[in-house]
């Protein structure tokens, strides 16, 4: 993943609905994915793919990023899905979202089918990413493999509802944790896994929705929850939790401020100007490498989130 591109708020509209795909254009989310999936209902399918190519074509996006999910591989629609949203929409469309997917095998075939479509239509090749999402439990099993199963993956996306009846959770409310589970967190080793996966491919990791839409508290904690684990943000199913979820996956402006700090500290001292030295003290901590490290990672999710920084460097007199 050379340059990250902010996913704070992934937010979910019915590609059946044009009033929906015409009000999202508007609204402050990082990434919008236009559904064909569980938001259409099977006999608005085929309609809902002209209504995707004509809001992608037609739509004003500004700088959001443009997903469609299909539907899951095992369906009859998801090859006349992919066809004809990538050769109707290819130059406007960043990326094909694929639910419920079990094996490298499934983003296999959607990288094939998406080269021939690019050789076909003369589209850059590669040009269009791959978002996978884990929905049940032979999935995360294979998570790893799905990583790796092609360069154009850019997310490791977890699918609650379904991957929660996948593996016979005792609760309907999804997102939360399910009753009688008063110890720890249900969904830490699911989260845990998925991370892994990314991290170990170097792509983002997207935490699923929270439907308790008018419950905005909740929302924020569990998004909380997987922020602080290093998931690079989560989706949204109502205006109310974009802004919630910018601010969550955001770094603190202090953290922010601080990690910039680092980096130029670390630059400064690991040069000849500053001594050349592996380790420094910037106030009252040590830095290194492994701190560079960190920071790196903070201040790449600041840059991406268009974070100004409050604080400069000043060398220590030598």
């Amino acid at each position: 993943m050379a340059v990250l591109r902010p996913r704070r708020s992934c937010l979910a509209v019915p590609g059946s609905s044009t009033k929906m795909l015409g009000k999202a254009q508007g609204l402050a989310a990082d990434q919008v994915f236009l559904d064909l999936e569980d938001a259409v209902a099977p006999g608005a399918k085929e309609g809902a793919r002209a209504n995707v190519v004509s809001a992608l074509n037609d739509g004003d996006w500004g700088n959001k990023i443009r997903v469609v999910r299909v539907n899951d591989a095992t369906t009859k629609w998801a090859y006349r899905d992919v066809i004809t949203v990538a050769e109707g929409a290819g130059p406007n469309l960043d990326c094909i979202m694929l639910p419920k997917v079990q094996g490298a095998d499934q983003i296999r075939w959607l990288d094939i089918l998406l080269t021939q479509i690019e050789d076909t239509m003369g589209f850059e090749r590669g040009s269009i990413g791959i978002e996978a999402q884990i929905e049940n439990a032979l999935g995360l099993t294979n998570c790893k493999e799905i990583a790796f199963a092609s360069d154009r993956v850019e997310t490791i996306i977890f699918g609650p509802a379904d991957f929660m009846a996948s593996i016979n959770m005792k609760s309907l409310i999804v997102g939360e944790q399910p009753p009688g589970y008063t110890e720890g967190d249900a969904y830490h080793y699911i989260l845990m896994s998925i991370l892994m996966a990314a991290r170990a491919r170097n792509v983002q990791a997207i935490d699923g929705p929270y439907l308790q839409i008018r419950d905005v508290g909740g929302f924020r904690r569990v998004a909380e929850r997987a922020a602080a684990l290093g998931f690079d943000g989560k989706w949204v199913l109502h205006p109310d939790q974009i802004e919630v979820a910018n601010e969550v996956y955001s770094p603190r402006q202090e953290d922010y401020d601080k990690a910039e700090l680092i980096l130029e500290a670390y630059e400064h001292y690991t040069s000849e100007a500053g001594g050349l030295l592996g380790a420094a003290m910037l106030g009252d901590e040590m830095i290194d490498e492994a701190s560079r490290k960190m920071a790196e990672v903070v201040a790449a999710k600041g840059r991406a989130a268009g974070m100004a920084r409050t604080q400069k460097f000043e060398p220590a007199a030598r």
